[in-house]
């Protein structure tokens, strides 16, 4: 469990949630949440495969329900959690569960959304650590390494010369310091993706927006 940000005794003792499970729950609600924001609208299907502890146990503990959430935009502690594959339906989005009892995976509780609207699909792999805080490891097919640690942008261009430059400019217009910053790429001139952390809140909206007018950008999404 490298790469922990525990921010107050808070964060130690766990978060403020809607039962039964800080693993099974809290950190499925957070990454049904951060997929959400990431593919930037509701699914119209939501494919939802589920390893090792979380296949074992997802109905029990509520990670069934508690991932829904997430991409409805619940937060964990939202009293409607129980609810949420009920309000899906209501919403249109239909949901699909598929527990891989037999594989193994790098942690007991990871799970595989696969989100589809239109011809749009997104695949990501989140991994919850305990305690409610989570990770996400895969996008897309691309190693990455996502936590809701800090405030963090999610950008996917095209590998050509002077992407990165144009983004850093934008941040640096917007007064926004970068904390960590990670570039992963499929192949030389392919797709790459950019997960930024940065310092603060102020004025990213702005800088997403203002990031979407280079022509070599396909997405640019914001997340807390």
């Amino acid at each position: 469990m490298d790469n922990l940000r525990y921010k107050s005794v808070f964060d130690i003792i766990g978060p403020v949630m809607v039962g039964p499970s800080s693993s099974h729950t809290a950190g499925a609600a957070r990454i049904g949440k951060i997929v959400r924001s990431i593919f930037g609208e509701l699914p119209d299907h939501l494919e939802i495969h589920l390893y090792e502890s979380f296949a074992k146990t997802y109905r029990g503990h509520g990670t069934d329900m508690a991932l829904v959430a997430g991409v409805l935009g619940m937060d964990p502690d939202d009293e409607r959690l129980p609810l949420a594959p009920q309000l899906a339906y209501d919403q249109g989005m239909e949901v699909s569960y598929v527990p891989h009892l037999d594989v193994q995976a790098s942690h007991p509780n990871t799970a595989r959304l696969i989100c589809r609207k239109g011809d749009k699909k997104m695949t990501i792999t989140g991994i919850s650590l305990g305690g409610g805080l989570i990770k996400v490891t895969e996008l897309n097919g691309f190693e990455v390494s996502i936590s809701m640690g800090m405030p963090t942008f999610v950008i996917v261009q095209q590998d050509v010369p002077g992407v990165i430059a144009k983004v850093t400019g934008i941040l640096m217009d917007h007064d926004i310091n970068v904390a960590q910053m990670t570039v992963t790429r499929a192949a030389k001139g392919d797709k790459a993706i950019m997960i930024i952390e940065v310092d603060t809140t102020k004025q990213v909206n702005e800088a997403a927006e203002a990031m979407k007018e280079i022509p070599e950008l396909i997405d640019a999404n914001f997340f807390i």
